[in-house]
């Protein structure tokens, strides 16, 4: 039995995506903190809001993300985020980074990994 948990791994996945993730959202519309909770778990990837406001907010420091104040209908205002010119443009570095990551992995999985893995049923 292997010692490698794979629940580990992909948490680890997750986390690293995850700010490029929040970054192609933004990119779409401005949003709010739990329209991106929502959207993350619509598309199964989950997270807490522990560990989304963190992230917001190093983006904004960074200068990626910037925020605007908007009334609700249904409580009080909500702090909807958005990408600066700066983060469009960190953006379409992510991107290009995905694209090789993706490219690689798609290399190696056609030419090392067997076409079925009847391990993962």
């Amino acid at each position: 039995m292997t010692t490698v948990n794979v629940d580990n791994i992909r948490s680890q996945m997750r986390k690293g995506m995850l700010e490029y993730c929040v970054m192609l959202m933004l990119d779409v519309q401005p949003a709010f903190t739990p329209e991106i909770i929502d959207r993350m778990r619509r598309a199964h990837l989950i997270v807490v809001e522990g560990t989304l406001y963190p992230l917001l907010t190093r983006l904004k420091n960074a200068g990626l993300l910037s925020y605007q104040w908007q009334e609700s209908t249904q409580g009080p205002p909500r702090k909807y985020y958005s990408l600066t010119d700066e983060g469009r443009q960190f953006l379409c570095h992510l991107r290009e980074a995905w694209q090789e990551m993706a490219n690689a992995v798609e290399v190696l999985s056609r030419n090392v990994i067997p076409p079925t893995c009847s391990t993962c049923d």
